[in-house]
């Protein structure tokens, strides 16, 4: 099992770090090889709708988003974390994730997602929310925990005082873990869901 893990903050050990970290740890014990990335502090641009990718597979901004692709491809699971910002993520990362999924053309059904919020106070629920759109719309489950996956912590290592919000990262490791095994069962015994061709219908 691989999972790939995207750091969204531009703040180098900061506490979404934290909460990685506590990722990472649970990921080596439950024996998959989990590898973080941080992107928040990249000069990432955002993406203008140009249409090269639709030819081509890839991005025409040859940065971060084209690097990281083929690892993304080759994982069984994404995790993407990311301080709040005014209740959203960091706009680096949203520029990256939008650029990943859009210009990417494999096949992402049934990859498990899980996205991960750090905040001082408010706001996590909403980003929370912005960043599992990623996966609703790419066929990818959601791994639970026992809360929303949110740690809490201001100055630079206060998240290790959130205990709850650590625990809740090891839990999510574990389910994530758990149900990318299932899936990968499930596979072999039974196929992927049926698909169908896309229905495109668009509103004037």
């Amino acid at each position: 099992m691989k999972v790939l893990i995207i750091n969204g903050s531009p703040r180098v050990g900061g506490n979404t770090t934290v909460a990685v970290n506590e990722l990472l740890k649970t990921f080596e014990e439950e024996g998959v090889h989990a590898e973080a990335v941080q992107i928040g502090n990249k000069a990432i641009r955002g993406c203008i709708a140009c249409g090269s990718c639709m030819n081509s597979g890839k991005c025409a901004f040859d940065d971060a988003v084209n690097e990281l692709a083929p690892k993304f491809e080759e994982a069984d699971g994404l995790i993407v974390a990311s301080p709040v910002y005014y209740a959203s993520a960091n706009a680096t990362l949203i520029a990256f994730l939008d650029r990943l999924f859009y210009s990417t053309h494999f096949d992402k059904s049934m990859k498990v997602g899980a996205s991960v919020v750090v905040a001082r106070r408010g706001g996590c629920s909403a980003t929370f929310d912005e960043l599992n759109k990623y996966f609703t719309i790419s066929n990818m489950p959601i791994a639970a925990s026992q809360y929303w996956n949110s740690v809490h912590g201001r100055e630079k290592g206060q998240a290790k005082m959130d205990l709850e919000g650590l625990q809740t990262m090891r839990v999510l490791a574990r389910n994530m873990t758990f149900l990318m095994k299932s899936i990968a069962l499930g596979r072999e015994k039974y196929g992927m869901p049926a698909t169908e061709e896309h229905q495109w219908t668009h509103f004037i």
